[in-house]
């Protein structure tokens, strides 16, 4: 019969005792072994490190994670009744879509937008523009002109006064017929093509109240009430009417009735015919 207590393992006995359903052998104490489960968790284990996941584990679980979330929409969409989505679509600037155009377009959309002005108010100001920027050019243009002129390039060959028992009333600047003649001031035409006597000529009167005729021409390139400028071309030398050769015949008429002689009237006004060839 066993005996419990203190007295069951005694110095000296050779008896193998049995603890914790396992054999110990006095004879290896030194070196105890403990194969019991129990007993062996009791005791502390070396300090290890944990492991960190690598990237690779990282990406699975995350692939993983996508996975799980698609299929989770997917059982979402499935379960739903297709009457419950709704889409809107919103386009930029409350405009209504292009012609043509999805009602519901995906990615990029397309917005007709009105340009701000107009091409054609663009022309008609461009234009407009160019018709000012015409105008002030011939503006400065004609301040840059002289007030008075030569009427033409000629050969002074007949001066004013009586001659074969009649008045010449002014001079004779003869020239090649074509020769332009030009407005000796600025003035209106009061008168232009055939007449009696000159075969054809142009009247202008001027600010003073003077008028300058030119007669014998051959073409006229001005219209009556036409506004012309000292300098402007107004017609050619001929030999029309009562003429003995191509010439131009130039009068002034003072106050628009009283013949002048044209010769003090143009020296008064820094102009200079030349010599006098008779």
């Amino acid at each position: 019969m066993r005996q419990h207590g203190s007295d069951a393992n005694l110095p000296g006995d050779t008896r193998t005792t049995r603890t914790a359903s396992r054999v110990f052998d006095p004879e290896r104490a030194e070196q105890p072994r403990f194969v019991d489960t129990e007993i062996t968790d009791m005791l502390p284990r070396a300090p290890q490190h944990r492991r960190q996941p690598t990237s690779a584990a990282k990406g699975r679980v995350m692939i993983v994670a996508m996975a799980a979330g698609a299929a989770a929409a997917a059982a979402y969409t499935a379960v739903k009744p297709p009457g419950d989505t709704t889409t809107q679509t919103v386009l930029a600037a409350q405009k209504m879509p292009m012609d043509g155009a999805a009602a519901a377009p995906r990615g990029m959309q397309l917005i007709a937008v009105k340009p701000a002005a107009d091409a054609a108010v663009h022309s008609e100001e461009l234009s407009k523009g160019a018709a000012f920027a015409q105008e002030r050019a011939e503006r400065e243009a004609r301040l840059q002109r002289p007030l008075f002129v030569i009427p033409t390039k000629g050969v002074f060959t007949s001066g004013f006064g009586y001659r074969w028992g009649a008045l010449h009333a002014g001079i004779d600047l003869a020239g090649p017929i074509g020769t332009p003649i030009y407005a000796v001031s600025d003035g209106v035409v009061t008168d232009a093509g055939p007449t009696a006597g000159f075969g054809a000529w142009v009247k202008i009167r001027h600010s003073d109240g003077s008028v300058s005729l030119y007669g014998h021409v051959n073409t006229w390139t001005v219209r009556v009430g036409q506004r012309v400028f000292a300098g402007d071309q107004i017609a050619t030398i001929g030999n029309r009417g009562n003429s003995t050769g191509p010439h131009l015949h130039f009068s002034i008429l003072r106050n628009g009735t009283n013949y002048i002689d044209p010769v003090p009237w143009l020296a008064a006004r820094g102009l200079s015919l030349g010599p006098y060839v008779g």
